[in-house]
């Protein structure tokens, strides 16, 4: 994986991109950055009325992303690789989901602005996992902040997150069925996980099944 530098980790809330990003670290040797979506005031508010607080929130994601994402070039990503568990991409997502039409015209002009100075991953792990896997993983992690989170909410934002990879051209993309495997308590299933990661050429999407080559 000489020509992969900068690795990204996506998916649904609760898919494991974060428990993901931080065994690629420890396997890879490679500096790690996650998203600081603890810091923002208005999240549990956004959960119990989505249609008051989804402006204020979607906005703090969006430059706090920003801020972070920035800080990305004064890493030198030809000496170590870098492991985050979000792609800037992933804000306009919720955005779309999340705002109304007025919203989304003020939002969109911000983005596009800031959008303009993001560094693409080298290489994109999209892990999807099917509805019931994804409220098993949410409902057992136990933060408060997500007890409201409904089945609707996550199988639209499901359905958000495939139509956008399922067409996604800017960087090499590996997408992972998730739902019936445990990289985190199955051992063979993170080396198998990580042979695939390391395998070259790495071009245009590919789809990784459990037990299946491409």
């Amino acid at each position: 994986m000489s020509n992969q530098y900068y690795i990204a980790v996506e998916g649904v809330i609760g898919v494991g991109k974060t428990s993901l990003a931080r065994l690629l670290s420890e396997h890879l040797n490679a500096r790690m950055v996650l998203e600081e979506f603890k810091e923002n005031p208005f999240l549990a508010d956004f959960y119990s009325d989505k249609s008051r607080y989804a402006f204020q929130t979607q906005l703090f994601f969006l430059l706090s992303r920003y801020k972070q994402q920035l800080n990305l070039h004064q890493i030198d990503l030809f000496q170590q690789t870098l492991i985050t568990d979000y792609t800037f991409q992933k804000d306009r997502l919720f955005a779309y989901l999340n705002l109304d039409e007025n919203e989304m015209m003020l939002y969109d002009k911000l983005a596009e602005i800031l959008e303009s100075n993001i560094v693409s991953p080298d290489l994109v792990i999209y892990l999807q996992a099917d509805t019931e896997r994804l409220l098993y993983n949410i409902r057992k992690r136990g933060r408060d902040f997500e007890a409201t989170i409904t089945r609707d909410y996550i199988e639209a934002l499901n359905k958000v997150y495939n139509d956008y990879f399922f067409h996604y051209t800017q960087s090499p993309l590996l997408i992972i069925n998730a739902t019936d495997i445990d990289f985190v308590n199955r051992e063979e299933d993170l080396q198998d996980l990580i042979r695939t990661i390391r395998q070259e050429p790495f071009a245009g999407s590919k789809f990784y099944n459990p037990g299946n080559s491409f």
